[in-house]
């Protein structure tokens, strides 16, 4: 007898909410630093933005949100009427949140190349993003997570727990687990405490 392949030793609510935390926890460091230097307080290597940009881009916008769409979305909507209208409105929210990083991306090169008289824009695009994705996020964790369980079937689930059991993205098989960790880490070095362990404001950055 065969024996039935190993389910995910974590399911992807789980998943999908330690996804959330992570992103959150880039959010608050993104947000924080501008503030401290909106306030005043020492300017942040731009090293530090350019890695958290990496991140929000690569993780949320190319990997996370397609998932959620291709795995998690498409089976509440085979299952639910009741989920259509939420679905469609955080799918435009995705579309969205693609525009938001690119124009957050812009905000960021305008600020490197045109010094301090250009950060009040960068500023206001990371707290438009941050406030746009915090309600998104926790719009998918009120609404939808506690709609799947209620409906799906064990068939759903299997699917995507399979979809959502590694960082690896299973439509384009670029990023890894291992990858986001070293980003991680380096966003750590680089950013000054509270942050990260990085330098701190008059200590020189090692390149």
């Amino acid at each position: 007898m065969v024996a039935a392949p190993a389910r995910p030793l974590r399911s992807a609510v789980d998943v999908i909410k330690a996804e959330h935390r992570s992103i959150a926890a880039v959010l608050h460091g993104l947000c924080h630093l501008v503030k401290q230097t909106r306030d005043g307080g020492p300017s942040t290597d731009p090293r530090v933005f350019r890695a958290m940009l990496y991140y929000i881009d690569t993780f949320p916008e190319r990997l996370h949100h397609p998932k959620e769409d291709r795995y998690l979305f498409r089976a509440l909507r085979r299952r639910s009427p009741e989920a259509h209208s939420v679905i469609a409105e955080l799918e435009a929210e995705h579309v969205r949140g693609v525009e938001l990083i690119r124009a957050l991306e812009q905000a960021l090169f305008r600020y490197e190349e045109g010094g301090a008289n250009r950060f009040a824009d960068f500023a206001a695009r990371v707290e438009e993003y941050a406030e746009f994705h915090w309600r998104h996020m926790r719009r998918e964790e009120d609404v939808v997570l506690p709609l799947a369980r209620r409906v799906l079937a064990e068939e759903d689930w299997r699917e995507i727990d399979d979809a959502f059991a590694g960082h690896a993205d299973p439509l384009l098989g670029y990023a890894t687990e291992r990858e986001f960790e070293r980003l991680f880490t380096r966003i750590a070095a680089l950013a000054p405490p509270p942050i990260g362990v990085g330098p701190a404001p008059d200590e020189p950055a090692q390149r």
